[in-house]
This record gives C-alpha cells, structure tokens and sequence, in this order.
C-alpha cells in the first residue's frame, strides 16, 4: 500500500492561475517602451545635443601609460557668427595713403647728401593706415569713404590674404563721404550686396575693418535705427545707425548681416573722446551702389535738381499757416531761370511728392530729387493755397558743391 497521499480532482479541470497576470504585465512592458520612445523622439527633436556623449580621448602619459582625457566634440559655437564673418571678411581690405611732401628740402636734392643716406622717405611721405575698404566688384573696384582717400598721393591696399596692391582713384563723391578707388589684381573675393530696406531696428549686424591698425577685426552690435539724417556730415544723409563698435581706421569698412551680405559702409561715429561709444553710422549699400554705378559710368556722380531752397514743415510753421499737414517740404525760394522756375513753381508752395515717392521732409526731399535723371521730366505735387496741383518739371543737373 502506498503511503502518498493523492489529492483526487474531478476529471476535466485544469491547475489554478492567476486572472490576467502575464497580459497586465504585457501591457505595462508595452506602455513603458512606448513612452520611453516618446522621449526619445521628443529630446532628439527638441535637445539633440543632450544626446551627444563626449568622446573619450587617450593620451600617453610621460611614463608610457594611458592616460583618459575629456575632449569635447566639434560642434558649432551656440549663437555663432562664424559662417557669416568667414564669408565677408576676405572682401574687407586695409587701405594704406601718403600725401607728399610739397616743399622737399634743398638738401635732399643734393648728389653727395643722398650718396651717404639713400633715398630715403621723408617721415611725411610714409604709408600710414588711415582705413578699411570693400570689394564689390571682380574687376577690382573697391568701395570706401572720400575722407580715407581724400588729398593721397599713394594709395596702397593690403588684402585679407597677405597681397599687397597699388591703387588708384575711380572717383570721388564728398556730398556722400564714398570713394571708389580700384586695384589691377586678380583672383579677387567680392563681398555679395544685401538690401537694406529688408533691414529692422533690433537686427544683428557685424562691422568688419581694421581699427587702429591693428589687424582685420570683427565687431557686434545690432541695428539701432534706420534713416538718420540731420546731422551735418554729409550732403546726402541717411544714414544706418549701429552700436556694433567703429574706432577709427574701420571708416571704409564693411557692415554686414547674419548672412554676410554687406548692409552699409562704415563711416562715422559719435564720440567725445576719438573711441567707440556705441553709436556709429554706416552709409546704406543702395546709397553706395548708386554712387559706384555713376563714378563708373560717368566718372563723378551725376545728379538730379531743380533750382529750390526749402525747410521742413514743424508744427509751429503748420499753426501759423493754417496748414492741415505735418509733412512734406515749404518752398522758401526758387532759382530764377532753373527748373522749378521754369514749370511755375513759387516761394511759400508745399512739396508733398516727387516722381510719385511722397515727401516726409526737406531731406527725404533732396534725395528723392537726386535720385532724377537729368533732363528727364519729372512730376512734382505741389500744394498751394490748400489746393494740390502736379507740375512737370525738366530735371537739371546739380551742380558740384563746395565742401
């Protein structure tokens, strides 16, 4: 007899398991490896770089055992420039003038004087780095400020690359401060023109050029205003105003975009002491282009006018006149026997647009007058007597300003 004890089951039933176990922990295997999917897929969206891992470098130490060292992988700078500064800057060159000497003392003429000490250069004919240029043309042209090449004898220009190259005037344009001078060299980088008029207050820009002499060098700043004028530099004023620091020898220099696009030329600044104190001016490139084309084609820069004197309309002038308009420009006098005088115009008439473009003020209004081609007709809206009028008016040419 066998001592076992058997538990007797009725026949047809199956051992006893738990309800749903291994499908509730299916599910939440599932659930967890979906999820974590999620993640995945968001941080490397989102934060790739959190996914990175730095890669571990070894190094040999002095007693010939391996010696692990963090090195950290080349990724781009957050919030970098480079891209944009590598692509504008072997366009931006230093310029280099002498003015000689006008009076060259007796001596240096004599055979026996130059025998023992050579021809040697006078200290006042020595290249000295006045300032910065951009190239803007395969060509060689270069454009930079009238007050960087005004009055050399010698120019001199010293490329991103090392080369060096004499220069020559195209020409001048002293109403606008810009110069175009050219060089006979090939191979050249040209820096690719942006438009100004996309550009807003708050945007970043970079001012490229050689300060001091000191070498090519890069500033940041932003846009702080658009179309200043009335400051009595130039002639011609509209200007793009910049916190990125300009120091003297970046005259001539490049203002250019996130996209190394060139904005404006690098002209003046605002200072009490000679240093950057975050107020700079930059002349717009639709400016610069303008005066290039017209030095190149005609060899100065010609343009429009019509023989008028005029002031901007404040609001005092607007009360006492009883005008109901605060903008455009007052006629204060017209030229006997110029354009304006011959199409009817009158002392005390209101310039509201020129060729179609609306007249804000007097400086607006000598742009827009500039911009006409000579001995083409040109229709002005005027307003007289609170009676608006259009007169066409045959373009004159300006005549060249004293500086």
């Amino acid at each position: 007899m066998n001592d076992s004890v058997h538990e007797l089951k009725p026949p047809g039933t199956r051992p006893r398991r738990q309800p749903g176990g291994l499908k509730r922990l299916w599910l939440l295997f599932a659930q967890a490896v979906t999820v974590a999917l999620a993640l995945y897929f968001v941080i490397s969206t989102m934060r790739p770089e959190w996914l990175q891992r730095a890669p571990t470098q070894v190094a040999i130490g002095p007693a010939g055992s391996a010696v692990p060292v963090l090195q950290a992988p080349s990724l781009p700078a957050s919030g970098s420039y480079r891209e944009a500064a590598g692509r504008a800057m072997p366009a931006v060159v230093n310029i280099l003038t002498s003015k000689a000497s006008r009076e060259t003392h007796p001596l240096l003429k004599d055979p026996f004087f130059r025998r023992f000490f050579g021809d040697r250069m006078p200290p006042d004919e020595q290249m000295a780095s006045l300032g910065s240029g951009v190239i803007v043309s395969g060509d060689g042209y270069i454009l930079t400020n009238n007050h960087v090449v005004e009055g050399a004898d010698i120019i001199e220009v010293g490329l991103a690359d090392g080369r060096k190259a004499a220069a020559t005037i195209v020409g001048t344009d002293p109403e606008t401060d810009l110069a175009v001078i050219r060089i006979a060299e090939r191979k050249l980088p040209v820096m690719v023109l942006g438009d100004p008029d996309q550009a807003r207050v708050g945007d970043v820009v970079l001012a490229i050029g050689n300060p001091f002499g000191v070498g090519q060098t890069v500033t940041l700043g932003i846009i702080s205003a658009l179309g200043r004028n009335n400051l009595h530099i130039n002639h011609f004023e509209n200007f793009i105003q910049t916190d990125a620091a300009i120091n003297f020898g970046n005259s001539g220099g490049a203002l250019v975009d996130t996209n190394g696009h060139l904005l404006g030329i690098n002209s003046a600044i605002y200072s009490q002491t000679g240093g950057s104190v975050g107020i700079g001016f930059a002349i717009p490139v639709s400016t610069a282009k303008t005066v290039l084309d017209s030095i190149v084609k005609h060899g100065q820069v010609v343009r429009g006018w019509i023989g008028i004197e005029s002031q901007d309309i404040t609001p005092e002038l607007a009360e006492s006149f009883g005008l109901g308009r605060s903008s455009g420009a007052i006629i204060a006098g017209v030229v006997r026997g110029g354009p304006a005088d011959r199409a009817g115009m009158q002392p005390g008439d209101i310039l509201v647009a020129v060729g179609g473009k609306m007249v804000a003020n007097t400086s607006e209004m000598l742009n827009l007058i500039a911009q006409l081609e000579p001995g083409e007709k040109a229709p002005l809206r005027i307003l007289r007597k609170n009676r608006e009028s259009t007169l066409d008016v045959t373009v004159g040419k300006r005549p060249r300003q004293p500086q």
